[in-house]
C-alpha cells in the first residue's frame, strides 16, 4: 500500500470512526450515519491537513465516495 493511500484511509477511518478498512472501498456519502454533512466537512478538513492542500468548494461537493475522493485528489497532484 502506498504511503498516500495509507494516509487517505486513515483520514477516513479516524474522521468517520470506521474500524473496518475493507468497508472503505465501496463507501459513499450518507452510507453511514457518521458521513453526514457535518462528518463530510470534518473528513475534508482531515484530508486537507494530511495532504497540505485546500480543496475547492466544487470538489468538496463532488466528493461523494471513497473512490471519487481518490479521483478528486489527482487534481491536487496527490496520487493514491
Amino acid at each position: 500500500m502506498s504511503e498516500n493511500l495509507a494516509k487517505y484511509k486513515k483520514a477516513f477511518m479516524e474522521s468517520l470512526e470506521i474500524s473496518d478498512e475493507k468497508a472503505l472501498d465501496d463507501l459513499k456519502y450518507n452510507d453511514i450515519d457518521e458521513w453526514d454533512s457535518i462528518g463530510h466537512m470534518g473528513l475534508i478538513s482531515a484530508i486537507e491537513d494530511v495532504f497540505e492542500i485546500s480543496i475547492e468548494t466544487n470538489d468538496v461537493i463532488d466528493f461523494s465516495s471513497f473512490s471519487k475522493g481518490k479521483e478528486i485528489l489527482k487534481k491536487y497532484k496527490v496520487e493514491i
